[in-house]
């Protein structure tokens, strides 16, 4: 829709941007009194039917009701007074009417477009009466004439207060749009920063995860390489290699699948989130690495045999992840590691713990382990908790709320003993 934009009538904007130039703006307004003086005194020399022509008295009263002119959009009140001081004399002393009819009607219009209504209606009300006055205090001829020339009066304010009235609605459709554009952008700023949020924390977990792995089975075959180098394990050695290269594969498969979320199209699907029916991997992943993982589940407190949502798998398998991350990491060889999935009394809750056998433990500030635990477990309303345990080693928990009728038991792996 294009918008009326009634020229002239306003400051307008640099050309380069920026507020007007009030030197260019004052010489357009001049050179517009210039313009509508030249009409008056042809007006003055060529008309004689509606009065004397001017005099040098006249003649000064008529240019100088020109001159306000200039000031009409730094103070146009003002300036229609100023134009109305010359005129209203000039009439009086009988001089001829139609001279200053363009520059009095003009300077009229710009006061009710840049007024409230009511005192362009008041103006306009005035004007009229000090025509009516004038004229009739002349002859009642001329009275009957005013009365004729105060329709083009009122047409002219009613023009100015709709023109008022129209800018302020072309503003405030502006403002709109350009409020518009402005929470558009925000909120384009804010998905990419929470994208690219998701995507540093995915990163993390997984290449953090992956990468402790592979050290800890590389440490693994190293020890048995230089164990007893006459008797070499063979099979134990294999075996390591084995790991460290499923390992690898396992993680180029989840860094593939996180860059192509990265070069898909944002309306297209991401395919599907890691759930809690891989959390098994993960431990068997901590197992080979030489871990002693115990994983319980307790699906008596399960009201519902139903799919818990997905960003509440993802998130519970992250915090799994990253908690079996740390804990083989800062907890040494065969650690003792608990994991607890329960479900039930609307919540799922997720509970991670080691014994703390090593000579390192989690550190509670450092990193962006912990910040990304905390941050998935808010993700999905949750709250997370992390810290070392009274009895030595450190406990992770996570308690994340479950939708109604979505209370499932989490995994089925069964309680097993440490190994």
């Amino acid at each position: 829709m294009r918008l009326l934009q009634i020229p002239g009538f306003g400051p307008r904007p640099d050309r380069r941007g920026g507020p007007p130039d009030p030197g260019r703006v004052l010489r357009q307004d001049a050179a517009l009194a210039a313009f509508l003086a030249a009409v008056a005194t042809i007006l003055a020399l060529t008309v004689r039917a509606d009065g004397r022509q001017p005099d040098a008295v006249g003649w000064l009263l008529l240019l100088a009701a020109h001159v306000p002119v200039a000031w009409r959009r730094r103070a146009p009140l003002a300036a229609f007074l100023g134009v109305a001081v010359c005129v209203v004399p000039y009439h009086a002393l009988g001089y001829t009417d139609s001279a200053p009819v363009a520059v009095s009607l003009f300077m009229l219009f710009i006061a009710a477009l840049t007024g409230p209504p009511r005192r362009s209606l008041l103006l306009g009300a005035a004007v009229i009466g000090l025509m009516l006055s004038v004229k009739f205090s002349r002859g009642m001829a001329e009275g009957a004439q005013a009365v004729r020339v105060s329709g083009w009066i009122v047409t002219v304010v009613l023009f100015g207060v709709y023109a008022r009235v129209h800018q302020q609605y072309v503003a405030s459709v502006v403002e709109r749009a350009e409020k518009a554009e402005r929470t558009r952008e925000e909120e384009a700023r804010r998905r990419v920063a929470e994208e690219r949020l998701r995507v540093a924390r995915d990163l993390h977990d997984l290449l953090a995860h992956s990468i402790t792995l592979v050290g800890v089975q590389t440490s693994v075959a190293a020890h048995v390489l230089n164990a007893d180098p006459d008797r070499l394990d063979r099979a134990a050695v294999a075996k390591a290699l084995d790991d460290i290269a499923d390992t690898c594969r396992s993680a180029r498969g989840e860094l593939r699948a996180t860059l192509e979320v990265l070069r898909a199209n944002p309306d297209e699907s991401r395919g599907p989130l890691p759930d809690l029916d891989g959390i098994p991997e993960l431990i068997a992943a901590a197992r080979t690495a030489g871990a002693k993982v115990t994983a319980t589940l307790d699906p008596a407190e399960a009201e519902a045999e139903t799919e818990v949502p997905p960003a509440v798998g993802a998130a519970a398998y992250r915090i799994v992840q990253e908690a079996l991350t740390n804990a083989v990491r800062h907890g040494g060889p065969d650690v003792p590691i608990r994991v607890e999935i329960r479900a039930g009394k609307g919540e799922l809750r997720v509970t991670v713990q080691d014994d703390g056998t090593g000579a390192d433990s989690p550190p509670t500030g450092a990193g962006f382990g912990l910040i990304g635990m905390r941050e998935r477990a808010r993700s999905v309303l949750g709250t997370l908790e992390a810290g070392p345990r009274e009895e030595g080693g450190f406990q992770v928990a996570a308690r994340i709320p479950l939708p109604r009728g979505a209370q499932a038991a989490p995994t089925h792996e069964p309680t097993q003993e440490r190994r």
